[in-house]
């Protein structure tokens, strides 16, 4: 990991325990995770992982979840987080107290244009942080730079882009920190350029490049501003789209991505 990481932690340490990562999410420093799948809602279970693999649960509470995917000879570590980009910085950074060779972040996000349907499996060529909490992992908080674009580490994305079996398709990202009131400004997230919005990519990829990890965002639309597919309120035909690209698609993917020999 970085030096500013270390710094982090070690900031951090000194006023609070140490094995964090093991106190919040029962996770050990002493297993080397083939991947940490890190995602602010959904578990092994809703993915229907645990039809393929085992899935054990370490711990489950309000808002966070962790467990441990074993399939063949591979064993991956899964935290759940909560939504925002505040919650996935704060976990994330726990995190680096661990051991793993990837990194995986697993969510949804929603269309603002008709190029992407629901169901399609996206990754992030650069996101746009319309987020506060990014600016407490700069030097300064009055470093902060209003929509600040990320652009994430491309070489180990593309490899995964070419070695999966499922088409993972490449988008430009908005994050917001509100889902309710980022209807009222469309227009002006269109303006950058985007095609979807979400929450926490763009910190976690801060984050992945202060870890120094091999890492990829998966998003799954799960709505469509300009088509009229709703976040809420879908069909019943478009609630099974979703579903069996979730449960299929997306759970091959991060098993797949998870057994991918690094270059």
């Amino acid at each position: 990991m970085k030096e500013k990481m270390k710094i982090i932690l070690d900031k951090f340490h000194r006023y609070n325990t140490e094995n964090m990562a093991y106190l919040t999410f029962g996770l050990t420093a002493d297993i080397t995770y083939d991947a940490l799948v890190v995602t602010p809602s959904y578990t092994p279970f809703k993915l229907e992982l645990d039809t393929c693999s085992k899935v054990t649960t370490l711990k489950e509470t309000t808002g966070i979840a962790s467990y441990i995917i074993e399939k063949d000879k591979m064993k991956i570590a899964w935290v759940t987080v909560g939504t925002s980009a505040r919650n996935l910085i704060d976990y994330l950074s726990l995190c680096a107290e661990l051991s793993f060779k990837k990194m995986i972040f697993v969510g949804s996000a929603g269309a603002l244009n008709d190029k992407f349907e629901l169901g399609d499996i996206c990754t992030p060529t650069y996101c746009i942080a319309g987020v506060y909490a990014n600016t407490y992992l700069k030097n300064s908080l009055s470093d902060f730079i209003p929509f600040e674009k990320v652009v994430p580490d491309k070489n180990f994305i593309d490899q995964v882009i070419n070695n999966v079996k499922f088409d993972i398709k490449k988008a430009a990202v908005f994050c917001t920190d509100s889902l309710v009131l980022e209807y009222c400004h469309l227009d002006e997230i269109k303006e950058f350029g985007t095609d979807l919005i979400e929450m926490e990519t763009s910190s976690f990829y801060l984050i992945s490049d202060l870890f120094e990890i091999p890492s990829i965002a998966l998003l799954v639309v799960s709505d469509n501003s300009a088509t009229g597919v709703p976040l809420v309120g879908r069909s019943e035909a478009q609630e099974k789209k979703y579903y069996d690209c979730r449960t299929t698609i997306l759970s091959q993917l991060i098993l797949e991505i998870s057994n991918l020999s690094l270059n």
